[in-house]
């Protein structure tokens, strides 16, 4: 099968598959998805109201006060938030018509995010990705094809990550030093292989669970009842579904509402070449 055929495969396992719960053995990865008719995130039964199309996007009249200091890390044990801190993440991109209008609405109230990509899709749309770059934003991977790295042998597992790796550089043009696991499926043996190869893992605190099937304001008030109960942390989001970027505006303006900052992580360690890492997985 051709890639042209596989890629709007991959596109919608990717709609319908978050990444904030590890998945039951019985889902295993996303290739078993692709025949599911219940997504592995959405209760049978649940109510799914259709998303409305979104008024024109208004810039803030007054963004500034939510972008809060850059912190540069090189390895997870650094990355430490203070109170009424977040980061922004978003996992699975890049998606037409859905990633530019996530950036555009993050310009608007002048933060940056980290967007962890998965190679296949910065490999189809590197023009997007080089565009996440170009605004500003912290680059990461996600695997080549999102897969669930707890359902493969250890070399396999390194070979998706590297080829993930290397699609993403290879797109963005910049070294991709964060990692997040699809589903945050990992292990103690992986997490310590890419630690020691100088990448950081991102982990996840407040899960947004953009990946149901509700309205954009029960995303936003799931999120922030999450984030009020913690008081700070990594906020995991999707740039792959148009309610993410409806809802979006609303969660800014209310992170900056009750005085929260926005954190814009960097990566300072210098890592092990993607071509070393590809080799130790051979």
């Amino acid at each position: 099968m051709s890639s042209r055929l596989l890629f709007p495969l991959l596109a919608v396992a990717l709609a319908l598959a978050g990444c904030g719960t590890k998945p039951s053995p019985e889902t295993g990865s996303l290739k078993t998805s692709f025949a599911a008719t219940t997504p592995m995130h959405h209760k049978k039964g649940a109510s799914e109201p259709v998303e409305m199309e979104p008024a024109a996007w208004v810039k803030p009249s007054h963004p500034g006060g939510l972008s809060g200091r850059t912190l540069t890390v090189g390895s997870l044990g650094e990355l430490k938030l203070r109170p009424k801190e977040v980061i922004l993440t978003f996992d699975d991109g890049p998606m037409p018509g859905k990633t530019e209008k996530v950036l555009d609405i993050l310009d608007g109230y002048g933060v940056k995010a980290t967007f962890l990509m998965v190679g296949q899709m910065a490999e189809t749309y590197p023009s997007i990705a080089r565009k996440v770059v170009q605004r500003g934003h912290t680059i990461g991977t996600h695997t080549y094809r999102h897969s669930n790295l707890a359902g493969m042998g250890y070399d396999s597992a390194l070979s998706e990550i590297a080829r993930g790796e290397k699609a993403v550089e290879k797109a963005t043009a910049v070294n991709a030093g964060f990692f997040r696991f699809p589903y945050l499926s990992d292990s103690r043996r992986l997490r310590s292989a890419l630690s020691s190869r100088g990448l950081v893992v991102l982990d996840v605190d407040v899960d947004s669970k953009d990946y149901f099937k509700v309205g954009p304001s029960a995303v936003t008030m799931r999120t922030m009842d999450t984030l009020r109960r913690r008081g700070s942390g990594i906020i995991l989001m999707h740039d792959i579904h148009k309610r993410t970027a409806i809802m979006l505006p609303a969660l800014l303006a209310q992170l900056k509402s009750d005085g929260y900052k926005v954190v814009t992580l960097r990566y300072k360690r210098s890592r092990m070449p993607n071509s070393m890492l590809m080799a130790s997985a051979e």
